[in-house]
């Protein structure tokens, strides 16, 4: 017993880590799933951020559909937050998430009309909450225990995972830009999670390919008129390293191909967009861990048509677990 309670306090940084690293950016539909987020760690495990994320460009962080003018100036600075708990279904881990954005949103935005200017717009207050579903379809059993949790290695594993977000945020229909959508989306995708080399707590190194495909009802009173939206696809990246047990980073890649637009009788094609950025994640104590990020456009002429966008995120997120209270409690009473 001393001996397994001496391995659990040296992987412990890991399993908290593993629970949702700054998980919770993925509510930022434009900020993208960090690094990290599908490692599996103890079912029942519970987790809880506090995310701060600043973006700027020309298209709405909380519209994965990437509607956007060109000639529009954004920012936006957003707080997130949620919980997650993990839990097995017919022998698979699984994980259930509540999201819920909130803060504001400003920019210039082309108005229409046969004298089209610049109008400035600004939606505060909270965004569209999402629910999202995730299980393991490729992978490790479910880590049901603390000895499990020692011989855990992801080898190669992929899940389904499952977003809906309610039309229940912040709205105003006599302008374009918003934090809520008024309209139900969602996203389908199958996250992979590859190890490279040996499970080593301060050489851990994966590869993770995240392809998914976003999905939009109708908003059917966008300044007065239909706004529908073809699906939008996305492939994220990343390639993340541990530099200790502690501290690790990733270099983290995302191509976006956002569907048609069209408003009323007009449609406008969509836009291709391929942002590039770093993680940083520090664990602060056994059971706190500290991520800042960066992800921003490889083009960011203000003069070219493209979609562009910067992210700067930090959030700082807690987990628990009896087992882990259960150990501490053993740990401290020798």
């Amino acid at each position: 017993m001393n001996i397994l309670i001496q391995k659990i306090g040296k992987i412990r940084p890991w399993i908290v880590v593993a629970v949702v690293v700054g998980m919770f950016g993925s509510m930022a539909a434009n900020a993208q799933v960090p690094p990290r987020f599908y490692w599996k760690t103890l079912q029942g495990m519970n987790a809880v951020p506090v995310i701060a994320m600043s973006a700027s460009g020309n298209t709405n962080p909380l519209d994965p559909s990437n509607n956007f003018d060109p000639s529009a100036s954004l920012s936006a600075d957003i707080a997130i937050a949620g919980y997650a708990k993990m839990f097995p279904v017919w022998n698979k881990a699984a994980m259930l998430a509540v999201l819920v954005p909130m803060g504001r949103i400003e920019g210039d935005i082309l108005a229409g009309g046969p004298l089209s200017r610049l109008s400035r717009e600004s939606s505060s207050g909270f965004g569209d909450p999402m629910v999202e579903f995730n299980m393991n379809l490729i992978g490790p059993a479910p880590i049901m225990n603390l000895p499990d949790m020692l011989r855990y290695e992801p080898g190669f594993s992929m899940d389904l995972v499952v977003d809906v977000a309610f039309p229940l945020g912040q709205y105003d229909n006599t302008q374009s830009l918003n934090l809520g959508q008024n309209r139900w989306y969602g996203r389908i995708g199958a996250p992979i999670v590859w190890q490279l080399g040996p499970w080593i707590p301060d050489r851990r190194m994966t590869l993770e390919i995240f392809p998914s495909v976003w999905f939009f009802g109708d908003n059917d009173d966008f300044v007065g008129q239909n706004l529908a939206s073809d699906p939008t696809f996305e492939l994220e990246t990343h390639l993340t390293r541990n530099f200790t047990s502690r501290f690790w980073g990733s270099f983290d890649a995302t191509y976006t191909s956002s569907g048609d637009a069209t408003i009323a009788s007009t449609t406008t094609s969509g836009s291709d967009m391929t942002l590039v950025g770093f993680t940083l994640g520090y664990q602060l104590n056994d059971s706190m861990q500290l991520t800042i990020g960066y992800k921003s456009t490889l083009d960011n002429d203000a003069a070219s048509n493209d979609l562009q966008l910067s992210t700067f995120m930090i959030s700082l997120t807690t987990g628990w677990h009896r087992l882990l209270e259960g150990a501490d409690r053993l740990s401290g009473g020798e």
